[in-house]
């Protein structure tokens, strides 16, 4: 045997290290003079973390345009549905102020009609 095929067979015979098995070597990383220790991420922790960017972006799909700024800051889809529902509360909320008003109006013998109901609907609320 040659000294290449030495090196061969000795580097065939070394564990390999992999994430998989558990048994990762530990990555440093040195900042401003200070190393810290990451810890290897696992394949679930991978597929969890996708999963997580995956719902978040769909509910971002579901706002419009003009409002994608307010809620992009939030970086959990957990967060992000939360921030989405109160908000649909307060709209719903608005909403019903605005109908029992109306109801009230045509108890009255006023009547409106639904283009100024929409009108002032979407003028009372706020502007965010």
């Amino acid at each position: 045997m040659d000294q290449d095929s030495t090196h061969m067979v000795a580097a065939s015979k070394v564990p390999m290290l992999k994430p998989e098995n558990g048994n990762a070597p530990p990555i440093t990383k040195v900042v401003e003079g200070v190393e810290t220790t990451i810890t290897p991420t696992t394949a679930e922790e991978k597929a969890q973390r996708r999963l997580q960017l995956k719902a978040r972006s769909t509910l971002l799909m579901g706002i419009p345009n003009e409002h994608q700024l307010k809620f992009n800051s939030i970086k959990d889809a957990k967060s992000l549905l939360q921030t989405v529902e109160k908000r649909s509360e307060v709209l719903d909320q608005t909403f019903d102020r605005l109908q029992k008003l109306i109801s009230h109006l045509e108890i009255h013998g006023e009547s409106i009609s639904q283009e100024d109901v929409n009108q002032k609907f979407l003028r009372s609320l706020l502007p965010e």
